[in-house]
């Protein structure tokens, strides 16, 4: 690899010359080695506290940039041979610190601050250390947000990875305390004798919803990173040997019922051994190896709610060995999605960074029981991105998926370049070769998005194209064979210091999406559509949005290749079965509004409605629909949480207003924290759904026949149901990432009646266990 990396290095350092630097305006701190023992107690009564660094000065950054804090902040910053350390001084008035004995990564409804550690000092991504007012950990990276328009962050954050550091945390009389000692060993940084690190803190004020940053950051600034301050004078730091050994054990039993006779049956229990190494070769190069590593999978996937059929639901990685790095692996388009290697066997990666290029590469083989012919699948995946100064950055990613003799290839190109601080521009052409049986197909994807920042005035405009044949089978894209476009402007006001409404912002949003082929052609989109909308912030946290949809949505024939409509004469007898054809265009009218409570002392709730005049994907007929999204967190005391979802999605025919269609989702989840490390979770989900008897709605009104190619016959699209609800329970102990025991059951049951639990039936069950160890040498 090291010729191809020596190549890549120097063609994009000739690029980057065309590039502008923007140098980093954020304070600068020397820091000063120091040795002296200190306890991780969430009391700075130490003496080396008294000579650490002081970072104090917070600014607001949401919702109004530019204003001192309300509340004061102080952190103090010092290292040693091996590690840094942070202490953190949080002012609240009584009362208005919001702090649970959380699980790890679960901290968003709670006070917190987040240390982002630049290591490098490229303003590309930061390490993200997360602590509540109680020291419970929240870990991942942290980046800049690909767009800026209504209700959109100015950074993204990515939780799945996680490092070994120690936090212990307090409620005072004054706010809270929370001290962090990070090791070196969980980080990756320079090679330099001497180096500085980009750095800044957030803290979020939950009584108020303002987000407070240590560095000043405007949002009229396409990047946020690039306004972080630095650390500088870090000298001769020790990472000594990084080998993190973990070893670990799982067994599950799965049982159903048997076909004949209905006596419950369960297989497997058989112990599984695998595990995960971590070897840290250089400062900034680790290689990770896995064998027969587990899912991980302690809960069902929460149900998601499905707009367009057309398009592929999205499910998050949650597999260890796979999350570690997961951040350099990420392309434009989700080329690479790791949750496609099913069932691996083996799997070895690298990762890093090295002279201003961050390299990722994976191999993989996955288990036969996975292949379309009884083979092993291989995947291999290279990802490589070249800085190129400033923010900009040039990168390649490949991806290779074999499955006997089929496979699949994708090489893809992209740049994200920031110019005059105001816009972000990033771009990608990719190409994929796949040959399935004895055919070849090639075809090409093209992206491009454009984001002017402005504190008042911004804009993001983006388009994409993917070719019918292009195929992504080592990522994950939602629709292909279509060109989508969107323009969206937006002007933000803010109020005056003290106001009730503190911003609001206005947009309006263009968007049109085409087949591929009508594109090509110039033809119209097939799908165009309007949106207004409108958002604001009120002081005290609260959040409201609305949107006014005006659409129109042309016949998807593909859709419905194996529709038939059923013709009847007046006596209700079959005279003829013709081919489905829908109505050309139908036009759409739907509001949208949001609110977003503030995070009050023990709850917290959101809605996301939908009302209008609509689609109707059964039938492609004109529908009055409703849709919510309702979630809320009940915090009761400091260790007990309830957490409600509830997804509603009713189609109603707009012309005698029966429902069509109906899904109505209810998760609960309620977690008792015993400890940090403790704790005990149980989640129930319910999903019901249901569908009328389909007809040619609006037109004709004779029944839909459905046409099985394989069978050669048609069936009437008659009324169905389902009822299924879904247990899943969890004890778990996990002092640190890496050491976890887990025992878990999940049991899932079909109900005649939705809604009635009577006649529950249950139709398969299992029982889950996890023991793993990090051995950290």
């Amino acid at each position: 690899m090291a010729p191809a990396l020596r190549i890549f290095s120097i063609c994009t350092a000739l690029l980057g010359v065309a590039v502008a630097l923007h140098a980093q305006t954020g304070p600068a701190v020397p820091l000063a080695q120091r040795t002296a023992p200190v306890t991780i107690d969430g009391v700075l009564d130490e003496p080396i506290w008294a000579e650490a660094a002081v970072l104090d000065g917070f600014q607001q950054f949401q919702p109004v940039d530019g204003r001192p804090a309300e509340d004061a902040t102080e952190i103090r910053v010092w290292y040693g041979l091996t590690t840094i350390y942070f202490g953190i001084r949080a002012g609240a008035p009584q009362g208005h610190v919001r702090a649970t004995l959380a699980d790890r990564d679960k901290i968003e409804g709670d006070d917190y601050v987040y240390l982002l550690l630049d290591t490098f000092d490229d303003q590309r991504q930061a390490y993200l250390i997360g602590v509540n007012p109680l020291g419970v950990q929240a870990d991942g990276v942290l980046r800049d947000a690909t767009s800026q328009g209504r209700d959109t962050e100015a950074y993204v954050i990515d939780l799945n990875p996680d490092y070994v550091f120690a936090s212990k945390g307090r409620v005072t009389a004054e706010g809270y305390e929370v001290e962090v000692a990070v090791p070196f060993k969980s980080l990756r940084y320079q090679a330099a004798r001497t180096q500085q690190w980009g750095f800044n803190a957030i803290r979020r004020v939950q009584a108020t919803g303002y987000e407070d940053t240590w560095a000043p950051v405007s949002q009229g600034q396409a990047s946020f990173l690039a306004q972080s301050g630095r650390l500088t004078g870090l000298t001769n730091l020790r990472r000594g040997l990084v080998l993190d050994l973990n070893p670990e054990v799982t067994a599950g039993v799965e049982g159903e019922p048997e076909a004949i006779g209905g006596r419950w049956r369960y297989t497997g229990g058989e112990p599984s051994v695998g595990g995960n190494l971590r070897w840290g070769i250089t400062n900034n190069l680790t290689l990770n190896a896995t064998l027969n590593p587990d899912f991980s999978q302690v809960e069902a996937d929460a149900a998601q709610i499905q707009f367009d059929p057309r398009a592929s639901i999205w499910f998050p990685e949650k597999r260890p060995f796979f999350l570690d790095g997961i951040e350099l692996f990420q392309m434009p388009n989700t080329h690479i999605y790791t949750r496609r290697i099913a069932d691996p066997v083996g799997a070895v990666k690298l990762t890093g960074k090295v002279a201003g290029t961050t390299v990722a590469a994976l191999s993989a083989i996955d288990d036969p029981s996975t292949s379309f012919a009884d083979h092993h699948r291989w995947f291999n995946v290279v990802r490589l991105r070249r800085d190129l100064g400033g923010q900009s950055t040039l990168g390649v990613g490949y991806t290779d998926l074999v499955d006997g003799d089929r496979y699949n290839r994708v090489l893809a190109l992209d740049g994200r370049f920031v110019w005059a601080r105001l816009y972000d521009i990033r771009v990608q052409g990719a190409t994929s070769t796949t040959r399935l049986g004895g055919e070849r197909l090639t075809a090409p994807l093209w992206d491009l998005n454009v984001t002017r920042a402005g504190r008042h005035f911004g804009f993001n405009y983006s388009m994409q194209g993917i070719h019918p044949d292009f195929r992504a089978q080592s990522g994950f894209l939602r629709r292909v064979g279509i060109v989508h476009a969107n323009f969206t402007p937006r002007y933000t006001w803010f109020g005056e210091e003290g106001s009730r409404f503190e911003s609001w912002t206005a947009s309006v949003s263009f968007d049109g999406t085409w087949d591929y082929d009508r594109f090509t052609d110039g033809q119209e989109p097939n799908d165009a559509k309007l949106h207004f909308n409108g958002s604001t912030r009120l002081r005290g946290g609260w959040r409201l949005s609305s949107s006014f949809l005006v659409e129109s949505f042309k016949y998807p024939p593909a859709l419905y290749e194996q529709y038939f409509v059923e013709r009847t004469d007046a006596t209700g007898a079959v005279v003829d079965t013709v081919a489905y054809t829908g109505t050309d265009r139908l036009s759409n009218y739907d509001l949208v509004v949001s609110v977003t409570t503030p995070r009050f002392q023990t709850f917290s709730a959101s809605g996301f409605f939908v009302v209008g005049r609509d689609e109707n994907f059964f039938e492609w007929a004109p529908a009055n629909i409703f849709i919510a999204t309702f979630s809320a967190d009940w915090r009761p005391t400091e260790q007990l949480r309830f957490s409600l979802v509830y997804n509603h999605q009713q189609y109603n025919r707009a012309n005698d207003g029966s429902v069509v269609g109906l899904r109505r989702v209810p998760r609960l989840k309620v977690e008792y924290q015993l400890t940090r490390a403790l704790f005990v979770r149980v989640v129930g989900q319910y999903d019901a759904s249901r569908q009328d008897d389909l007809r040619d709605n609006h037109r004709t009104e004779d029944p839909i026949l459905l046409y099985d190619p394989e069978t050669d016959t048609y069936e009437r699209a008659v009324a169905s149901s389902r009822n299924y609800l879904r247990l899943d329970a969890l004890f778990s102990y996990r002092p640190t990432p890496g050491t976890v025991l887990f025992l878990g059951y999940g049991t899932g049951l079909d109900d005649e009646r939705a809604f009635r639990f009577q006649r529950l039936t249950r139709q398969h069950d299992g029982f889950f266990f996890k023991l793993s160890y990090l051995f950290r040498v």
